[in-house]
Formats: structure tokens, C-alpha cells, sequence
């Protein structure tokens, strides 16, 4: 029986070889990515690409996955530096498994859970000390009157002492 138009195994998508490689522009147009953003990560060594005899960059069709994922990743606000520690667990010159996948789906979802905590205890903090009204310098987390502080480290050193406490 003939491929027609109305036949889902006509289409391109089910026709894709998956070990075609891509040129930039089609990352670019898939992605929504400029060159220069793809150029960037690949520096940063969050994909890879081969080199054709003129020196014209060809990505793997798997790169598209992790493009989209760096994108997802920053939406989340999830540091490249991190996108790239997990990024090292993969393949890059073969598509990874499921399995290969699940395995930075578990990670991520760590890190998130982790940030939704600290997030939570932030906002904890600022309501009580919003909330109260007194900016009691001797009870706020978040005041260090007269730069006390200064010896124990930049930052919010009390929410991070709160948040951290020290096992000495």
C-alpha cells in the first residue's frame, strides 16, 4: 500500500535517521538557539559537534535533546556549571538510554527539592522579619547591624549559619 499524504508513516519525522547529523542552522532552527549560544556551550563543553572537511560544524541528532534540556535547565535556574556536571555522566558519542536519562531526571530532581528547600526557609525568614515590623537587630537573621559580621564570611551569614549550622 502506497505512503499518502493522510499516512502517519509518510511523514518526515518517522523517516529521520538518527545517526543523520545536523548542520548549525538546523540546531538553530529546531532549538530556537543562536549560533553564538550553541558556540558557548560547546566551549563550555555542555555538546559537541564534528568538523567537516570545510571546517562547518555538524551536530548529532542527540545534541537537540540536550539543547532543549539546557534550556529547561536555565528556566529552572539551574547553573550551566551544574547542567555541565551532570552533562559529563552522558554520552556525547552516542544518543543516550533511557536509563542514561532517568538517571539525570533523579539528580536534578534532588537539586531542585533541595533549592525549594532553601527557597521555603528564605521565605520564612522574611515573613517573620517583615511581618514582625521591629527589625530587632538582635533577633533578625537577616540584619548585621554595624557589619558585626564581617569576620564570619560575606553574605547572609546568620540564614546561612541558620541553614548550615556548623558540626564544630
Amino acid at each position: 500500500m502506497p505512503n499518502t499524504p493522510d499516512d502517519p508513516t509518510s511523514s518526515p519525522t518517522h523517516n529521520v535517521d538518527p545517526a543523520q547529523s545536523l548542520s548549525i542552522g538546523e540546531v538553530t532552527r529546531r532549538t530556537g538557539v543562536s549560533a553564538s549560544a550553541l558556540h558557548f556551550y560547546e566551549r563550555k563543553g555542555l555538546i559537541s559537534s564534528q568538523r567537516t572537511s570545510g571546517n562547518q560544524r555538524l551536530y548529532a541528532r542527540h545534541m537537540l535533546r540536550r539543547v532543549s534540556l539546557i534550556l529547561v535547565a536555565r528556566r529552572l535556574g539551574i547553573p550551566l556549571t551544574d547542567v555541565a556536571r551532570i552533562f559529563a555522566e552522558l554520552p556525547t558519542d552516542h544518543a543516550p538510554t533511557h536509563e542514561d536519562w532517568q538517571y539525570v531526571s533523579r539528580i536534578w530532581r534532588k537539586q531542585l527539592e533541595d533549592r525549594r528547600r532553601q527557597i521555603e526557609a528564605l521565605e520564612h525568614e522574611l515573613t517573620g522579619c517583615i511581618g514582625c515590623g521591629c527589625l530587632s537587630m538582635k533577633a533578625c537573621l537577616l540584619l548585621n547591624p554595624d557589619d558585626k559580621l564581617q569576620a564570619h564570611g560575606p553574605g547572609p551569614v546568620r540564614i546561612q549559619e541558620h541553614q548550615h549550622p556548623s558540626s564544630g
